[in-house]
């Protein structure tokens, strides 16, 4: 007998759960994966199915799914997590520091969203053996993951975090958005980064998706001591973090951001037994 014969496998009836995880395109989703095998390993009368919403329709997806009396909820990613903010009834406290989302659970006709990106991220450190006391750190991206992590790190004893962005706006949003809510927070945007100060450096955009893509830095004006991090879970290795990765330079990878906060997102969408 196969491993795989002998596996847990999702049991789907009229009393399942469905949950989703939307995003536009869904090919890089790793949720569904992730959360799909916990309810199976768990025997857990739910499944997770991937949502693929154009932007331009989001508002009319999300309108159909509140409408389903088994649909309960979705975990959010690219490129919907501040529009989809701007769509639930009541916010949880980072979500409304953020503006962003990346769960929203609905009840009754209402949507509740928040976002625990941030403090993945920062477990996911943590968890794979990194520190943050004193780092400086560049953040590359102003969107609603984003703006999590910045919150996240700024809750740290980091020395510094940079914001930089193709949208300069963007990036100043963003740091306004964290001070609102924190003064003091060590944030600054940083149009023209001087790559060889930085401890840290994370990818927080899109680029890396597709192959092709444009690089978020040239690695090789980084220091040989720099930690690059990506929070792009498929492909599990961007074209940066190998390059990255030739180069000599510690990586941390995607997937850790997400699977240190499946938990809390578990627990918010009323998932039990996670």
């Amino acid at each position: 007998m196969q491993d795989n014969d002998r596996a847990p496998k999702l049991s789907i009836s009229g009393t399942t759960s469905v949950f989703g995880c939307i995003a536009h395109p869904v090919a890089h989703v790793r949720a569904p994966t992730i959360f799909n095998d916990i309810f199976a390993n768990r025997q857990l009368d739910a499944v997770m199915v991937p949502v693929d919403a154009p932007a331009d329709r989001l508002e009319a997806v999300i309108a159909g799914l509140s409408y389903m009396p088994n649909f309960h909820g979705l975990a959010v990613t690219i490129p919907h997590k501040m529009p989809l903010a701007a769509l639930c009834d009541e916010l949880g406290a980072v979500a409304q520091i953020t503006s962003a989302v990346n769960a929203v659970r609905f009840e009754n006709g209402r949507l509740y969203g928040d976002n625990f990106d941030g403090a993945g991220f920062v477990a996911g450190l943590y968890g794979e053996g990194h520190t943050l006391s004193d780092k400086k750190i560049l953040l590359i991206g102003a969107g609603g993951a984003a703006r999590a992590i910045a919150y996240g790190l700024t809750q740290e004893s980091i020395a510094r975090l940079d914001i930089h962005n193709r949208s300069y706006q963007k990036a100043e949003d963003l740091v306004a958005a964290v001070k609102a809510h924190d003064a003091h927070a060590p944030l600054h945007v940083q149009e023209n980064p001087d790559w060889a100060q930085y401890d840290i450096v994370i990818n927080a955009t899109a680029l890396g998706l597709k192959e092709g893509d444009a690089m978020p830095c040239d690695v090789a004006a980084l220091p040989e001591t720099t930690l690059v991090c990506d929070i792009i879970m498929v492909p599990a290795e961007t074209a940066w973090l190998r390059a990255a990765k030739d180069r000599g330079l510690a990586c941390h990878y995607g997937r850790h951001m997400f699977d240190y906060q499946v938990a809390l997102i578990g627990q918010f969408l009323g998932i039990n037994d996670l």
